[in-house]
């Protein structure tokens, strides 16, 4: 260690490197797809800009300063565009516990699905087809016949 500017690049390091366990950790430890989502794309971006921050002070060099800086950007960019085509990807497979949400704004009462009720994936056959599709012929009235 020779002054200070180590000393804020090793807490940087050492704080991305943190923050991008705890992402992989939640990867294989919450139970749906939206946490899951949540955890690697959080606190893995801020752990990636940590860690290029900390290793542009550590290399003190104007190369390796443009190349760190535009990894970052890249990281920055892709990571939530990332996060939410797998959150709708996930939405419309029904992967996702509906109950748990507090707001769905895809969801709406128009196209509503009348096979699938719950939160199975798609091709999964539905629970009850024949009164699911006897509803979904009958417009959903239960009318029956």
């Amino acid at each position: 260690m020779q002054g200070p500017a180590d000393v804020i690049a090793l807490i940087a390091l050492v704080g991305g490197a943190f923050l991008c366990f705890t992402a992989g950790l939640g990867l294989v430890r919450f139970p749906d797809v939206l946490t899951r989502m949540h955890a690697g794309t959080k606190p893995q971006a801020l752990g990636v800009l940590l860690i290029m921050s900390g290793s542009a002070i550590r290399l003190q060099g104007w190369s390796a300063t443009w190349m760190l800086l535009l990894v970052a950007l890249f990281q920055l960019l892709t990571a939530p565009v990332t996060a939410h085509m797998i959150s709708r990807v996930a939405y419309r497979r029904r992967h996702v516990r509906r109950d748990l949400l507090m707001v769905d704004e895809l969801h709406t009462g128009e196209h509503s699905d009348r096979l699938f009720r719950g939160d199975e994936p798609a091709d999964a056959p539905p629970e009850e087809p024949f009164r699911s599709l006897r509803e979904s012929r009958d417009g959903g009235s239960g009318r029956g016949g």
